[in-house]
């Protein structure tokens, strides 16, 4: 697993930002431990720690990493692989994790533009709570057509990114 006290790495600073951005995630609506070993997850070298590290790193029991990390790979957000050569699970976030929640979003997105079109059609598509959820629905259509042009802008600065890795 990954040495958390290398000495180009400033784990006081590392501990602080997984509290902070645990925090703003919260803020923006997810439950707290999910957040927190999320942001821990994310701020290890290799994407990858064991229910004990995380327990240890996050100051929480086992339990409270169990429910975590059922939630997080519930949705998608960590996968939890077997440790070769071990019977212990690996937590891990994948490299392109925030890439594929925005594009798995996709479904609910399908799902809430027909659900609103059926409502504009219920309450008659010129009236104005037709005319309304009318245009939410193509909100989400407009959303999806231009999040598909964002993503292969983003694979393209990605891969760049990604190259000036390898020239270091």
């Amino acid at each position: 697993m990954t040495d958390l006290t290398a000495p180009e790495r400033d784990q006081e600073e590392v501990l602080r930002f997984i509290e902070r951005f645990a925090v703003q995630m919260t803020d923006a609506g997810w439950q707290r431990m999910p957040a927190r070993v999320f942001a821990a997850l994310l701020a290890s070298d290799d994407g990858a720690l064991t229910a004990a590290e995380l327990a240890e790193q996050l100051q929480v029991s086992p339990a409270a990493i169990s429910g975590a990390v059922r939630h997080l790979t519930g949705i998608h957000m960590a996968v939890r692989e077997r440790d070769p050569g071990s019977r212990r699970d690996v937590y891990r976030v994948r490299d392109d994790v925030w890439q594929d929640a925005l594009l798995g979003r996709n479904r609910v997105l399908d799902m809430w533009e027909e659900s609103l079109m059926d409502g504009a059609r219920a309450a008659g598509p010129n009236s104005p709570a037709g005319r309304r959820l009318v245009e939410c629905a193509e909100f989400f259509t407009f959303m999806q057509n231009e999040l598909e042009d964002l993503m292969a802008r983003w694979r393209e600065h990605r891969d760049k990114l990604r190259a000036s890795y390898d020239a270091k």
